[in-house]
């Protein structure tokens, strides 16, 4: 009778830690060499006078970020994400959660609607750019925007070239705002589905009007935490516009003197005429610190917030 076949033996810990590495180390080799060892040589770009070349030998110190502070064309850019940030920031904020609402209350096909409103976020930043610029805000009889304004006798709109006043802020938000509601829409539906019915039930027992009172006494202080993260998400998104700007904007000519974002400036300043990626990391890293003075910034106020709430 032969006898009963040997247990196998369960992966050691040496056989798991080769597994793990066998999947997620070409990942974390690849967000090494193009991620994180680029930041560090533009940190490093941005000590040195690096025009035309990633291989300087002219150390100047902090000469790179004082000029950046200096220019006022960098200082104008940042008050171009500070105007872009206040529209886009509550619009989409607002916009996305009533969104949110609107499919967590509906009880027949919400996958549908969950899958139409988020359908956009897979759309390209360049392909919704070119459609806005070249279909619905042409600045031309035959863009949708005009064709829709001379139906009522309207006269036509340069959108994208007229600054006074100056209608190429309602391209760029809408785009944005298209593109990007769907996701944070996905965000406070998951927030609202982790509510415990029980609090409705309740609010209802104590006499709680459904609609605002309900929404403003249960549905956003249980959104607190989702809240947090749309805006903090958010405004570290507007620091980022670049797609939209360039797309909608330039041309031909090059990019107008108005709406240029940091990352517009900086793309200009290291890759343009004079190539000066010294002075262009300098800004890179100035934008990288006000980013995340700002994020911490506003967790810890957001958080700060939280204690003194719990504490009444």
């Amino acid at each position: 009778m032969r006898g009963a076949a040997p247990a196998r033996r369960p992966l050691g810990s040496q056989n798991r830690t080769l597994w793990f590495w066998v999947f997620v180390g070409p990942f974390a080799l690849g967000l090494v060499v193009f991620t994180y060892v680029p930041l560090a040589w533009s940190v490093y770009l941005s000590f040195f006078d690096a025009h035309n070349t990633v291989s300087p030998t002219d150390f100047v110190g902090l000469d790179n970020y004082a000029s950046m502070l200096r220019n006022d064309a960098f200082t104008d850019s940042l008050a171009t994400f500070a105007l872009f940030s206040a529209f886009i920031v509550p619009t989409t904020f607002v916009l996305s959660l009533a969104l949110a609402l609107m499919v967590n209350r509906t009880r027949r096909a919400q996958a549908f609607f969950r899958s139409v409103f988020f359908l956009p976020a897979a759309c390209s930043y360049v392909v919704a750019a070119l459609i806005w610029k070249l279909s619905i805000f042409n600045g031309v009889r035959f863009g949708l925007a005009n064709t829709v304004l001379g139906w009522f006798g309207a006269e036509q709109v340069a959108w994208l070239s007229t600054t006074e006043p100056p209608w190429y802020w309602l391209v760029i938000v809408t785009v944005r705002l298209w593109l990007q509601a769907g996701f944070y829409m996905i965000l406070f539906l998951a927030g609202l589905q982790r509510i415990p019915p029980v609090l409705y039930e309740a609010a209802a027992v104590d006499g709680a009007r459904p609609g605002w009172q309900v929404l403003r006494h249960i549905t956003l202080p249980q959104l607190r935490a989702t809240s947090v993260a749309v805006t903090l998400l958010l405004v570290i998104n507007a620091f980022q516009a670049f797609d939209e700007f360039y797309n909608l904007l330039s041309d031909s000519r090059g990019y107008p003197p108005y709406a240029r974002p940091p990352l517009v400036y900086l793309y200009y300043t290291a890759l343009g005429q004079g190539q000066n990626l010294g002075l262009g990391s300098a800004g890179a890293v100035i934008l990288a610190l006000i980013i995340a003075v700002v994020t911490v910034g506003q967790a810890r106020w957001f958080g700060l917030s939280g204690k003194e709430e719990r504490r009444r």
